[in-house]
């Protein structure tokens, strides 16, 4: 299959959202706030009396996205999730509407495929402040060789001492069935057959919810459990997840946060090339 290099520069429809604490509250319980423990994290995974809820940083990546530009569409059995990031600009409430605008920036030879890069521009719809910035890359299989250039190469490094911290998630067999319920519905993480097609055994977890726990994990070791101090993460997806795998979360804290990776029960990189920052 090809894509159309055309489509670089081009913006899709601005799309209006909107999230209330339920859909806040859903999010944190699906990237394992309270799992072993309901008592934990209770400002996020409840709205109990004296205890104002809060919003995990990361949910903004599931409650302001938006459509890529009219026309532009992929074979979902050949599509990956291969990159995320996202700056916050303001703060997550557990109420809110926003309009979100996307633009395609870069479509990347990587050989054997084409890496698809995007950006979502997203404002607070009440005050018209920019509330955030996603970024994503999307990996198709077998639509690279156009000759287009490969992209820039990352600088990231991994520090040469021990983690300054570790901590390990336990993900559940189920998971992707609750997951799936804050918006993605990609068949592959849920439907055998659909996960056969694309080439897998079963499916997988959803790398977006790998991605939420590694979040949920950053937000305690780094920013102190403060949603208000978690600016930036960003992180490339290296390998699927089995469903019901655990996961390591490797911390090194640097002066302006902290760059990291998280790995799976054998050892293997899934999450990598990881980077927070502190606001």
């Amino acid at each position: 299959m090809s894509i159309d290099p055309s489509y670089v520069g081009r913006t899709g429809e601005p799309s209006d959202r909107a999230w209330e604490s339920r859909d806040a509250l859903l999010y944190a319980i699906a990237v394992g706030a309270g799992q072993g423990d309901p008592g934990r994290e209770l400002e996020f995974t409840t709205e109990n009396s004296g205890l104002p809820q809060r919003v995990l940083p990361s949910f903004v990546c599931v409650a302001a996205g938006a459509p890529l530009p009219t026309g532009f569409s992929v074979d979902m059995t050949r599509m990956l999730h291969a990159e995320m990031s996202f700056e916050l600009l303001g703060d997550l409430l557990p109420q809110g509407r926003v309009t979100s605008v996307a633009r395609i920036d870069a479509i990347h030879d990587k050989g054997t495929g084409a890496l698809v890069s995007t950006s979502t521009e997203v404002v607070d719809r009440d005050t018209g402040a920019p509330l955030a910035r996603l970024g994503s890359g999307l990996f198709v299989r077998g639509a690279g060789g156009f000759g287009g250039d490969r992209g820039p190469r990352d600088g990231w490094t991994l520090p040469d001492r021990r983690p300054d911290a570790v901590t390990v998630c336990a993900t559940r067999p189920e998971q992707a069935l609750l997951y799936r319920l804050t918006g993605d519905r990609n068949p592959l993480h849920t439907d055998p057959a659909f996960a056969r097609r694309a080439g897998f055994d079963a499916p997988i977890l959803h790398g977006m919810c790998t991605y939420g726990f590694t979040a949920r994990a950053l937000l305690h070791e780094v920013a102190g459990s403060d949603p208000r101090s978690f600016g930036s993460m960003s992180a490339r997806f290296s390998r699927t997840v089995p469903l019901g795998e655990r996961l390591t979360v490797e911390v090194w804290r640097t002066g302006s946060g902290a760059v990291f990776r998280t790995l799976d029960s054998s050892g293997e990189v899934v999450l990598d090339r990881g980077r927070m920052g502190l606001r």
